[in-house]
C-alpha cells in the first residue's frame, strides 16, 4: 500500500538556519502518526510543506501519492488541517462559517456538522467573532472532520480545549483511523501522543532523533524505584546498590527495623532486582515514566529557535 506521507531528504532552510534538515519519514495510510520535539524542532515546518504552504529548499514530499506542489485544489480537499495558530473571526455564524468551508472542501455527510458539535459541545448559532479561543478552536476541529478526508494534518489541535473536550477529541481522533484515515498529529501534550499514537517520531533540531512506537521509546527510559526490606543493614545495601552503574539518585534510610531506599534506574532493571532479593522485601514500587520523561532524555537540552523559542 503506497504510504500516505513520505518525506524524502527534505530541507528547509531559512538564510543561514536550516529549520529542517535532511528529513526522512513514511506514515503508513491508516495509522496515526505522532510529531513531537521541544519549540524549534521543525515540527511546523514540516507541516507547513506537507501541505504546500511553503516550499522545502530540498529533497521530495508524496501526500495521498502525489506532488504537493502539483496537486492543486484536488488534493488540498482530500486533507483535513488545523493550523498550530487559528485565527477565525468575522461576524458570520459558526453553522454558516462551516456551511461555507463544506462547498469548497467538498461534500459533508448530512448531518455531520451537527453530531460533531454536539460532540463538542459547540453553540454554532453564535456569531464567530463572539467565540472564545476555546470555542473558536472546536469551530476548526469540525471543519478538519466534518468531511472525513482521506488525511487528517493537525498541529497543537487541543490548544484552549478544555479536559473534557480534549477527551473527547481524542476519540475523534481514533474513530477516525477505525474508518481508515490517516491522522498526523503534532502535539506537546504527550498524553494525547500516548493515548492515539500508533508511531511516534522525535524531531530535535530538525532531524529524527528517535522513531517507533510509544512503548519502544519507553525502554530503556528511567524508572523510579522505592522499596522498602525488613532487617537490613543500611550500610550493606547501600553499598551493594551504589555499586551498580545505572543507579543514581540513590537513597538510603533506616526506619525502626526497615530501610527505605529510593534510587533512579536507568537502563536494565534486573541487576537492581536480584541485589533486592537477598534480603527480605516488605515493598517494592517500579514507576515506569511517561513519555515527557522519555523524550526529554532524547533531547537533551531544548533548542531554542531563532524566533525567540516559537517552532520553526
Amino acid at each position: 500500500m503506497t504510504p500516505a506521507i513520505e518525506l524524502t531528504r527534505l530541507r528547509k532552510r531559512y538564510g543561514r538556519h536550516t529549520a529542517v534538515d535532511s528529513l526522512d519519514l513514511s506514515i503508513e495510510t491508516g495509522t496515526v502518526f505522532g510529531l513531537i520535539g521541544p519549540n524549534g524542532a521543525g515540527k511546523t515546518t514540516t507541516l507547513r510543506m506537507i501541505l504546500d504552504i511553503i516550499r522545502p529548499t530540498e529533497g521530495t514530499i508524496r501526500v495521498l501519492g502525489e506532488d504537493p506542489r502539483r496537486g492543486g485544489p484536488a488534493l488540498r480537499r482530500r486533507i483535513g488541517f488545523i493550523p498550530g495558530e487559528l485565527r477565525l473571526d468575522g461576524r458570520a455564524t459558526g453553522r454558516r462559517m462551516l456551511d461555507f468551508y463544506a462547498e469548497v472542501s467538498g461534500p459533508v455527510r448530512p448531518g455531520m456538522i451537527g453530531e460533531l458539535a454536539d460532540r463538542l459541545d459547540l453553540d454554532l448559532s453564535r456569531p464567530v467573532h463572539a467565540l472564545s479561543k476555546g470555542n473558536k478552536q472546536k469551530l476548526g476541529v469540525v471543519q478538519a472532520f466534518m468531511h472525513e478526508p482521506p488525511l487528517l494534518v493537525l498541529d497543537e489541535p487541543t490548544s484552549g480545549l478544555d479536559p473534557l473536550v480534549q477527551r473527547e477529541f481524542l476519540h475523534l481522533i481514533t474513530d477516525a483511523r477505525d474508518r481508515g484515515q490517516t491522522v498526523l498529529l503534532s502535539s506537546h501534550v504527550l498524553s494525547e501522543i500516548q493515548q492515539t499514537a500508533d508511531v511516534v517520531a522525535v524531531l530535535s533540531q530538525g532531524k529524527v532523533v528517535a522513531e517507533g512506537d510509544v512503548a519502544s521509546l519507553r525502554l530503556g527510559a528511567v524508572r523510579r524505584v522505592r522499596a522498602g526490606l525488613l532487617a537490613t543493614d543500611e550500610s550493606t545495601i547501600r553499598e551493594q546498590l551504589g555499586a551498580l552503574p545505572q543507579v543514581t539518585d540513590l537513597e538510603v534510610r533506616g526506619a525502626a527495623e526497615t530501610v527505605r531506599v529510593s534510587a533512579t534506574v536507568e537502563g536494565d532493571i534486573d541487576p537492581l532486582v536480584k541485589v533486592l532479593a537477598h534480603h527480605r522485601v516488605i515493598d517494592l514500587a517500579i514507576e515506569e515514566p511517561d513519555l515527557e520523561e522519555s523524550v526529554l532524555r532524547l533531547y537533551g537540552e531544548p533548542s531554542q529557535s531563532e524566533e525567540g523559542g516559537r517552532d520553526a
